[in-house]
């Protein structure tokens, strides 16, 4: 009798627990094959809104969350999205839960996306603290932190995990360099499933990220300074 209600309790955990990825609103669709999923502000873009979806329960699989929330975005052609805060009782709009946030989606054509030249964000692991440094300059990150850095003409960047057996790279500021993302991790990683690789470089402990993929998480993880 025990061991059944054990074996209950769990069922009932798990299904409570459970992350349900939904498009809970269309408002139209739109017709189109762009692979790219970005961020966006809908307040100094004149992007086409097209709906909703909303996550509910928490996952700290990253890549399997972006995945589900991209397939559904693509199921009314949205190439972008942003974070929609919920309304409080006193009107007020709430902060980021993990737990349970809606992505408003849009369709901006790609000529219309904002472009970040010479721009490096890292983003931390979800797991643990971690500590890398810059130009020998240290730089502790909590999990599921990002930070911003902006690179100076002429100027070569060293980031290093500053581990025994870590890993290291070189980047440096260069006429219309495309913005980058690195995350910090000591953790095997695999393609998203979003349909396109999600990893383009993976050098040790820092990976190279793909933007919309990076976009998502710089979305649902902490910024600091």
């Amino acid at each position: 009798m025990k061991k059944f209600l054990f074996l209950n309790l769990v069922l009932l955990s798990t299904f409570l627990f459970a992350q349900n990825v939904m498009l809970n609103k269309v408002v139209k669709s739109h017709s189109n094959n762009d692979k790219v999923f970005y961020k966006i502000n809908p307040e100094t873009t004149f992007a086409e809104y097209l709906g909703e979806v909303e996550v509910q329960g928490f996952s700290d699989n990253d890549s399997k969350v972006f995945g589900m929330i991209y397939k559904k975005a693509k199921e009314i052609g949205a190439n972008s999205f942003a974070f929609l805060p919920f309304e409080e009782v006193d009107g007020t709009l709430s902060k980021f839960d993990p737990a349970h946030y809606k992505l408003s989606l849009y369709y901006l054509p790609t000529s219309d996306f904002t472009k970040e030249e010479n721009t490096v964000y890292f983003i931390s692991s979800p797991y643990k603290k971690q500590t890398i440094s810059i130009n020998n300059e240290k730089l502790v990150f909590e999990p599921r932190t990002f930070t911003e850095m902006k690179m100076a003409p002429g100027e070569i960047y060293t980031i290093s995990t500053r581990k025994l057996l870590g890993s290291s790279i070189k980047i440096a500021a260069q006429q219309n360099q495309p913005v980058q993302y690195f995350q910090l991790s000591g953790l095997s990683v695999n393609s998203n499933e979003y349909g396109n690789p999600g990893i383009n470089l993976k050098s040790g402990d820092i990976i190279r990220l793909e933007q919309s993929y990076a976009q998502f998480l710089t979305t649902i993880y902490q910024y600091f300074k």
